[in-house]
């Protein structure tokens, strides 16, 4: 059996899996993977409410899956806090799983370490074919001009869920479109007693992701053309001033986010504590709190000009779970006609309805179960007003280092200390001192 050891996230360790798997790779065989073609090792992304909630929907599929091909799945569901951790190690040692879930925005960091099995024609060919999925999608999978280095399974946008009946009291008909009517909106809300907006301070991953969707609004990127960090351009400095200002200035995000982590800022909406909340694809979290649908609405994340659109429109980031295999599995076949199982059209239509996703797969996006209200904003976004986080080698170390200097901030905001350009600007500057060199 293999034994994962303990690994930091960071810099450090970021650094040290691109450079050990330069040096070569290692062997399947152990607990990721097994010497039998008739076990898999899975390590699934928790999704739902708990890892108990994903267990319920997988294992079915899985249990599936081995009466139909003989071959049996042993799932790990890996909680968000450990997963990158996880697999950064399992690219070090060259013991990992022989299939599992990576978030998207991962891909390019990932598919630099040499690990996974590269998605090229033959390898596609084998479930399917590359144009069975949106082509939004596969621009998450890795560096462009490079054969994927997974394969979409699960496809996520960001939107604003806002509560009914504290926008009825507050005498408020309509979600706001725009920053400006979110902020004007917020003191009615308050007014009523109520907080405004819901946000997790301290979830690296949420900050990166609205970050970097301001960026964009303000017609500015992390990276230059050339995949080199510019943290520190005046448009970024500008962008993430604003998202944090909800807090510091506009006070619409209440203090106590700052310390928030994963979850905590949905369950504060789902309770009715908060009016609004962005989140990516949130009803089934909604749901198994106990809130019913019909008790809030959905829209477009709002944005500067309150026309969303291509460009610097962009009200989401290109949000999803791609599936990837360790190329050092003992199991190549068995690994590919698992993922092949779970980007099937039926298996697509299943998981995706479960977790209230998008399929990726675009013969299944057109299922009666993704055409409800609230898909139709999700799908919307993802067509129209969506855009990739950097796929870049230094991605994930990108969310570490400007996701801490937005907590950072945060927690400034929180103490009373004043945030101004210069002091994001810094906190910036230091993020990016952070990252690994070319």
């Amino acid at each position: 059996m293999r034994s994962i050891r303990a690994a930091a996230v960071g810099a450090v360790t970021l650094s040290l899996a691109l450079a050990a798997t330069a040096c070569g790779g290692g062997s399947a065989t152990g607990e990721g993977s097994n010497d039998s073609p008739k076990t898999l090792t899975y390590w699934a992304s928790n999704q739902g409410a708990s890892v108990a909630v994903d267990k319920q929907v997988l294992q079915p599929e899985l249990d599936k899956f081995e009466k139909q091909t003989g071959i049996k799945v042993k799932l790990e569901v890996v909680p968000w806090s450990d997963l990158l951790n996880r697999i950064l190690t399992a690219t070090t040692s060259g013991q990992g799983p022989d299939v599992l879930n990576i978030g998207n925005t991962w891909s390019a960091s990932l598919q630099a370490t040499g690990a996974l099995l590269p998605w090229n024609e033959e390898n596609f060919a084998k479930i399917g074919g590359r144009d069975r999925f949106a082509e939004t999608a596969l621009g998450s999978t890795g560096v462009r001009g490079e054969d994927p280095a997974a394969v979409p399974l699960y496809s996520m946008a960001y939107a604003l869920y806002y509560n009914k009946r504290i926008f009825a009291d507050a005498g408020i008909g309509k979600p706001p479109a725009t920053w400006d009517e979110l902020i004007a909106d917020g003191k009615k809300i308050k007014a009523k007693g109520k907080s405004v907006l819901g946000a997790e301070g301290s979830n690296l991953s949420e900050n990166i992701h609205h970050v970097f969707v301001f960026a964009k609004q303000h017609g500015a990127d992390f990276f230059t053309a050339d995949g080199k960090p510019d943290f520190t351009d005046a448009k970024v400095v500008e962008a993430v001033k604003q998202y944090v200002d909800l807090m510091a200035k506009d006070e619409v995000i209440p203090t106590g986010d700052a310390e928030y982590a994963q979850n905590q800022s949905v369950s504060d909406f789902a309770k009715g504590k908060q009016a609004m909340l962005l989140w990516q694809t949130a009803a089934s979290n909604l749901k198994s709190q106990g809130m019913d649908e019909d008790a809030y609405g959905v829209a477009p994340v709002p944005v500067n000009s309150g026309t969303p659109g291509a460009g610097t429109q962009v009200n989401s980031a290109v949000m999803g779970i791609n599936m990837a295999v360790f190329k050092n599995t003992d199991n190549i076949d068995g690994a590919t006609r698992f993922v092949k199982f779970m980007t099937s059209d039926t298996e697509q239509k299943i998981l995706n309805t479960a977790y209230s996703t998008i399929p990726p797969v675009k013969a299944a996006q057109g299922d009666p179960a993704f055409s409800t209200s609230a898909t139709a904003v999700l799908k919307s976004t993802l067509a129209s007003s969506a855009a990739a986080l950097p796929q870049v080698p230094s991605e994930s170390q990108f969310e570490t280092s400007v996701g801490t200097a937005v907590k950072e901030l945060f927690a400034d905001a929180a103490a009373g200390r004043a945030v101004t350009t210069g002091s994001v600007k810094a906190k910036l500057e230091k993020a990016q001192q952070q990252m690994p060199a070319a």
